[in-house]
Order: structure tokens, then C-alpha cells, then sequence
């Protein structure tokens, strides 16, 4: 392993710090206002953490997916301490490697190449969206549209930091084990209290529905294909699955997007690892949808209709632009000029693949859907080869969970957020879908290191 080379200090250079430190401090005490002094104490904090996230850059990632549900931080357009968090591991990272490295390198999967070439998709389109395309419409504002290539870019990024950034199979372990408590203590703080009229709800903030994806595709997985785990920790984690799903089903059952979803992750778990199993589900599946397909439109028989509506309309949008899109955000200042039911007024699609296609283009959502493709590619090929017990498991987790972020991206924007509905804050939930995908490319490179280490 390299070191960093010693470095001799002139004698004259601890003084001078030393005097220099007493200044500052000196100038501080009676230049600074109240708020400044107070962010200066906080500087020593700041850098420790800067320093520990360098030294361990798993440990930063664990913190970026888990603080975002109990720091109720929340800056301009919605900006959170999930989105600092993961810009500041992928600069330490970028650093880390143009200086301590001396190369840019990632990790050889074939994920990769759909992953850079959406980057580069969004980075051409944010260009495109510059022009004039309609000349009765203003353009979103550039914040808007910085705000959206910035959703791409770090969504791009959380999966990049996990698929390069976890070095073995003890930190993939802590982050799942972590993200798996977490979300225990977040349906007891945020479902089960108050129900019995304690006011814990506000003591977490809202997650998303790619929240409870991952955490019943994780806990289903874990508790069925992991069979290191004690028995008693296997059925707490059936526990928390069932619990999930009453949530989800009974008590928001008008939320379509979360049980849905959620009985997708399972129903695909179950047939990636038995294809009889997962035939022997499709008559209750079928049953099952006849079933519910009669209530959904008892009751959101208007919500459908609305929807349809829009994205008829977002056709004709996209019809001026479709091969790289209108750029980020810009297709919301369009929708005036396209009345939905005889109302001039701006509206999204609710629908991630036509957000994709109005801001990126045909081309964007090909990278997308490639991606999707080669991670699910690669999880099917790893359930013979992950090792037995944590990692196996975690292999038919991420297949569940990719199946439920393919469906959940039709009813709604929950997977990449649009600036102007979920907006930035609904990152904090969002990025752990391409947090716990990047995990399977960590898994892959685990495994070739360990099949190349036995070949020598």
C-alpha cells in the first residue's frame, strides 16, 4: 500500500502558525457576529468529520443514507444534508484519487458504461435546455435546472460511491444491518407511538416510497436467504415485513406507489430464487390485481383520468425536442401553453420514464433502461455466486428492490425526483435505491478479487 511521503517542516513554520491562530482568533472576538463565532466553533467538527469520512469512506456513506431521516436540515429549494453528504464523499473521493491514487479509476463492471453515459446524456441536455424552444415560454429558472442535473448527477454518484467505495463485505454488511435498524426504529417512531397518542411522528423525517422498497426487499431477503442469522433474528425481520405491509396496504392504502411496489420486491425475490414458486404466484397475482384493480378505481378513478390527460399532453411537449429532451425543470413552464381539461396551469407528469424522456431525451431514458438491464443482468448472475448466508441474500434483495424501482418509476417520480414535485428533499429517500444497486457491483468486485487471489 503507498504512504504519503514525509514532508520536513522549516523551524520557523509551528510558531507561525501558532501566532497566527491567536490572531485570527483575536480578530474574530471582535469582528464576527454571534451566528459567525457560532460556526467557527463548529470548524473543528467539521474537519474531524471531513478527516474520518477520508479515513473511512464507508463509514461516510452509511451516514449520508441514514442522516438525511433524522436531520430535519432543510436549505434553499429543499437542499439536505443526504445531498452535502454524498457531493462531499464523491469530492474526498475524486481527491483521493487524483492525489494520493495519481489516477482515476473505477470499478470494471459492465454497469458502468450505461451509468457514465446517462451522465453524459444530463450533462448535454442541461446544455440543450439553454435554447429558446418555444417563444412564448419562459425557461425554468437556472437553480430549477441545476437542481435537476444535480438529482441525476448524485444519484449517479451515491451508486458510484458504494460500487467503488465499499472494500469488503464487513462495511456492505454494517450499512444494510444499519439502514435495517433504522427503518425498524423509523415505523415504531413514526406508525406504531402514535398510534398509542405518543407525539413521536416529528422525531424523522418523511421518507419516500423507495424507502420502504428497500426496506422490505432487504428484510424479506435477509430473513428467508441468510441463513447465518439466529432464528430469532430472522423472524424480527419477518416481523418487520409484515408490519410494513400493513402500513403500506391497510392503513395508506390510497398510496398506491408504496404496496404496490413493495409486493413486487417480494413476488420477485421469491421467483429469482424458484421459478416454480414464482409460477405458482402468478394465478394469485392475477386474482389478486382483478381484485384490487376494481377498488383502485372506485376511488382514484379521477386520479388515473388526470394522469392520462398529462401525459397525452407531454407527448406533444416532447414531440419538440425528442431525441435529448428540453433540459431540467424547463418542461414546467410549458404546460401553460398545453391547457389539461381547460386550465392553463403548470403540472409534472408523475411518472419518472416521461420526466426522463421531457428533460433527457429518447437517448436518456435508453441509458436509464440499459442501466436497469446490466443490474439486473448482473444480479441474476451473482445469485450462484454471491457467498452463502449475508451476501447471497442481499443479491435477491437488490433484485427485488431494482423490480420495485421499474414499477414504482410509472406512478410517480420517486426514483429520480422532479425539481418541481418531490423536489431535492425527496432525494433523501431516492439515492438509497442506487445506494443499495451499487452494492451489487461492490459484491462483484469482492468476488473477483477473492477468485484471483485464489488463482495465484
Amino acid at each position: 500500500m503507498k504512504s504519503f511521503p514525509s514532508i520536513s517542516h522549516p523551524f520557523w513554520l509551528r510558531p507561525l502558525l501558532i501566532t497566527g491562530t491567536l490572531l485570527l482568533s483575536a480578530v474574530l472576538a471582535f469582528v464576527a457576529s454571534e451566528r459567525q463565532l457560532t460556526l467557527v466553533l463548529f470548524l473543528p467538527l467539521g474537519v474531524g468529520v471531513v478527516l474520518s469520512f477520508l479515513r473511512w469512506p464507508s463509514l461516510g456513506i452509511i451516514f449520508a443514507a441514514l442522516g438525511g431521516l433524522v436531520v430535519p436540515f432543510l436549505g434553499p429549494s429543499g437542499l439536505n444534508v443526504t445531498m452535502i453528504l454524498v457531493a462531499l464523499l464523491l469530492g474526498l473521493w475524486l481527491l483521493d484519487m487524483i492525489v494520493y491514487q495519481d489516477q482515476i479509476q473505477l470499478a470494471p463492471s459492465r454497469t458502468m458504461w450505461p451509468l457514465l453515459s446517462f451522465l453524459v446524456v444530463a450533462a448535454i441536455s442541461f446544455g440543450v435546455g439553454q435554447l429558446p424552444w418555444l417563444t412564448f415560454a419562459r425557461h425554468a429558472p437556472l437553480g430549477a435546472q441545476l437542481g435537476g442535473l444535480s438529482i441525476i448527477v448524485l444519484s449517479a454518484g451515491s451508486f458510484l460511491l458504494v460500487a467503488n467505495r465499499m472494500p469488503d463485505l464487513r462495511w456492505l454488511s454494517r450499512m444494510t444491518w444499519a439502514f435495517l435498524a433504522m427503518g425498524a426504529l423509523y415505523i415504531l417512531v413514526r406508525s406504531v407511538l402514535p398510534e398509542f397518542g405518543l407525539p413521536t411522528r416529528n422525531l424523522f423525517q418523511q421518507a419516500g416510497t423507495v424507502f420502504f422498497i428497500w426496506l422490505v426487499a432487504m428484510a424479506f431477503s435477509q430473513a428467508v436467504f441468510n441463513g447465518d442469522l439466529h432464528r430469532v433474528w430472522r423472524f424480527a425481520l419477518y416481523g418487520l415485513v409484515l408490519v410494513t405491509l400493513y402500513i403500506l396496504f391497510v392503513l395508506k392504502f390510497a398510496d398506491k406507489a408504496g404496496w404496490l411496489s413493495s409486493f413486487v420486491c417480494i413476488a420477485v425475490i421469491i421467483g429469482a430464487r424458484s421459478w416454480r414458486a414464482g409460477l405458482a404466484l402468478v394465478p394469485v397475482a392475477a386474482l389478486s390485481a382483478l381484485y384490487l384493480w376494481s377498488r383502485i378505481v372506485a376511488t382514484d378513478e379521477y386520479s388515473i383520468s388526470t394522469r392520462v390527460d398529462a401525459w397525452l399532453i407531454m407527448a406533444q411537449i416532447i414531440k419538440i425536442n425528442p431525441v435529448l429532451g428540453l433540459g431540467f425543470a424547463n418542461y414546467y413552464w410549458y404546460t401553460p401553453l398545453f391547457p389539461i381539461r381547460g386550465y392553463a396551469v403548470s403540472f409534472n407528469s408523475h411518472n419518472n420514464y416521461v420526466d426522463i424522456v421531457a428533460q433527457m431525451g429518447l437517448v436518456g431514458l435508453i441509458c436509464l433502461l440499459w442501466l436497469f438491464w446490466e443490474v439486473g443482468r448482473l444480479g441474476w448472475r451473482l445469485r450462484e455466486q454471491a457467498p452463502t448466508g449475508f451476501a447471497r441474500a442481499y443479491v435477491y434483495g437488490a433484485l427485488g428492490g431494482l423490480a420495485g424501482m421499474v414499477v414504482v418509476g410509472m406512478l410517480g417520480d420517486w426514483v429520480l425526483p422532479f425539481f418541481y414535485n418531490l423536489g431535492l428533499s425527496g432525494f433523501r429517500s431516492s439515492m438509497l435505491g442506487w445506494l443499495f444497486l451499487g452494492g451489487l457491483v461492490s459484491i462483484e468486485q469482492i468476488i473477483k478479487q477473492q477468485s484471483t487471489k485464489a488463482q495465484q
